[in-house]
């Protein structure tokens, strides 16, 4: 088995301006963290324009389900930003690719003390070899599927609805 993981952005992949203060996208952490994880099944990296999800358009989505359908690979996750996670992983379920897809992000940047970026990838990485095929959000380390899951932005976890 193989994994494809698909890079969007969103505050996974944020980095820190110590200069202006403010988070932003430079270059993908995701070939660092892959080195970290030292997965031992083969990833192919897949890196799409990073976008924190609140700028992300239909077009983009349009982006991540083309990656999705052209992919080989049956098990996918792909990084995302939590915020609009939910309407992407919508798009995906609807079109129903028969491959196992798992939406992943962090609530902190991979880059800062305490993030869950780490942890959310592995998590989602090996649920996405094990799950039927469906689309799914696995954050936190819970797995939720497309159409049952929602953001609480005022707890910051994700439930289902």
């Amino acid at each position: 088995m193989s994994l494809r993981i698909i890079a969007t952005g969103g505050t996974f992949d944020k980095h820190y301006d110590e200069l202006t203060g403010k988070l932003g996208f430079s270059d993908s952490h995701m070939p660092a963290v892959l080195a970290r994880t030292r997965m031992t099944i083969k990833v192919e990296l897949e890196l799409l324009p990073l976008l924190d999800s609140l700028d992300m358009h239909d077009a983009d989505r349009a982006r991540v389900l083309a990656s999705c359908r052209a992919a080989p690979e049956k098990a996918i996750v792909i990084v995302h930003g939590t915020d609009t996670m939910k309407e992407t992983a919508a798009v995906l379920g609807e079109v129903a690719l028969g491959k196992t897809i798992v939406l992943t992000g962090a609530m902190i940047p991979y880059e800062i003390a305490n993030s869950d970026a780490l942890f959310n990838l592995g998590f989602a990485s090996g649920v996405a070899q094990t799950l039927p095929a469906g689309v799914y959000v696995a954050m936190n380390g819970q797995v939720f599927a497309w159409d049952n899951v929602t953001k609480n932005r005022a707890a910051g976890v994700f439930q289902p609805l």
